[in-house]
């Protein structure tokens, strides 16, 4: 009687591997590294079915990552399975940003003028799985532990997968460890309670067309002020997409135009550089209803300094222009004042004075902080001069020799004809010195300001030239 030999699932698999190598070397076909060692395979064999049975049958009825996996393994072919399951692994992350919010989603994942590319659940297929990870992670979709995780499962996939020529191979454990990750870690993990607050606060507003009364916006912002530094950046790059939307109620953005102002001052530098490039992006693509609107946000927020350096030159240049012909105009004293706001507007800071407008600007403030020269008000506009005054301050040791210079200019020159000119300009000298600590640039001011009011050509005296010959080229 013959005896009968049970074989294992291992020994089957092995013949079936056996008979793949078999084949190609028939055929003349690389054979080696191409399947795993039957050392690792048996390795698999030995504990991938104790895994399998530890799963819920909710989790493996559907899925057909799992047998491919199962299949590659196996076999022995250990990267065509690490590939089966991160092609699962960037399902589900897909899953989890459309569930969060495919806008809120691309807001993080997408910057500048390509955002407008990324509307609709496909577009994420565009995006990199990189980037896509980098986004989840920001977003508190996955947690930090299993971002490191997936972040050394990608480097992997990418370095050694099936579609890279590699002579690394894959061993049994480490493709086992892989599985459990993604498995336990992605497939079955939820996002934070944070990032499922930020979801809803912004459903809730985009749904919410009534006004926000005083205690709800109170509410709102002490919340704002506890959110992580990524979720008000996502708050705020979110809620400008929903403002500049043409399409978006008239009372959903005034409420927007309520808690922006919190939302923006409690989130860092760079979302808000982000945002002054996406402006941009709007004006040159032709985008003009988005950009009115992206303006009218960056008014609200008191953002302009954060709009792009090419915007911010182009503007400041002709918001420059029109101050300079409404004090050069009738009623200057009334109608510079609105224009010496928009500038100040974009000149919180002395870092917010670009080199390229630099000596423009402190000439035109001079110009008209020294004034008309006529008694009534002392020639200064009494509504423009605070703006004038502020500007004048924050110019410190770097924009100082500017000022000083521009006292040369022939229109300035002749302003300074005028003795209530004169008593101006020593007043803007006096503001300028305050910040200023080089002691060259503050001996060269205290001469100005002890003579000009005398002398309005003090400027040009050679004892002052001599001072300042390291910073003004006579």
């Amino acid at each position: 009687m013959t005896d009968i030999v049970k074989r294992s699932p291992t020994d089957l698999v092995d013949q079936q591997a056996q008979r793949v190598v078999d084949f190609l070397q028939q055929f003349g076909l690389p054979s080696d590294n191409i399947i795993a060692e039957q050392n690792e395979r048996a390795i698999i064999g030995q504990n991938l079915a104790t895994y399998l049975e530890s799963l819920p049958a909710d989790v493996k009825r559907d899925a057909r990552y799992l047998s491919k996996f199962v299949v590659g393994a196996g076999i022995g072919l250990f990267d065509y399975s690490l590939n089966a399951i991160w092609n699962e692994v960037v399902l589900d992350l897909r899953k989890k940003a459309i569930a969060y919010g495919i806008d809120i989603f691309f807001d993080s994942a997408v910057g500048g003028k390509a955002r407008e590319f990324y509307k609709t659940d496909e577009d994420l297929a565009s995006l990199k799985d990189a980037v896509l990870l980098d986004t989840c992670r920001k977003l508190e979709l996955i947690a930090d532990t299993t971002y490191k995780k997936l972040k050394h499962i990608l480097e992997m996939r990418n370095d050694i997968g099936i579609s890279h020529p590699t002579n690394y191979t894959i061993n049994a454990f480490e493709l086992l460890g892989w599985l459990q990750t993604c498995v336990q870690d992605v497939l079955n993990d939820k996002p934070t309670d944070a990032a499922l607050q930020v979801q809803a606060f912004i459903n809730n507003l985009k749904e919410h067309r009534q006004p926000l009364d005083e205690p709800t916006r109170r509410t709102i912002e002490g919340k704002i002020i506890e959110l992580a530094s990524h979720h008000v950046a996502s708050i705020l790059r979110t809620t400008f997409g929903i403002y500049v939307a043409p399409d978006t109620d008239p009372q959903v953005r005034k409420n927007i135009s309520v808690i922006a102002p919190a939302v923006w001052s409690n989130c860092l530098d760079e979302p808000k550089f982000k945002l002054g490039i996406t402006l941009e992006g709007y004006n040159t693509n032709l985008h003009r209803e988005k950009y009115e609107l992206g303006e009218q946000f960056f008014r609200t927020v008191g953002g302009n300094p954060f709009r792009s350096s090419n915007e911010r030159a182009v503007i400041v240049d002709s918001l420059l222009d029109q101050l300079l012909e409404k004090h050069n105009g009738w009623d200057n004293f009334h109608h510079e004042a609105p224009v010496a706001d928009s500038v100040a507007s974009y000149v919180q800071e002395q870092k917010d004075i670009l080199p390229n407008f630099a000596t423009k600007l402190v000439k035109v403030l001079l110009m008209c902080r020294i004034g008309r020269g006529v008694s009534y008000c002392n020639g200064v506009s009494p509504r423009g001069k605070s703006y004038y005054d502020n500007i004048l301050t924050m110019l410190g040791d770097q924009y100082a020799p500017h000022a000083m210079a521009a006292l040369t200019h022939y229109e300035i020159q002749r302003k300074l004809g005028s003795p209530v000119a004169r008593q101006q300009a020593r007043e803007a000298l006096e503001l300028i010195r305050q910040n200023v600590i080089n002691g060259r640039l503050l001996e060269a001011l205290d001469f100005l300001i002890a003579n000009i009011e005398k002398n309005g050509k003090c400027v040009l005296d050679s004892r002052f030239k001599t001072l300042t010959k390291e910073y003004i080229n006579w």
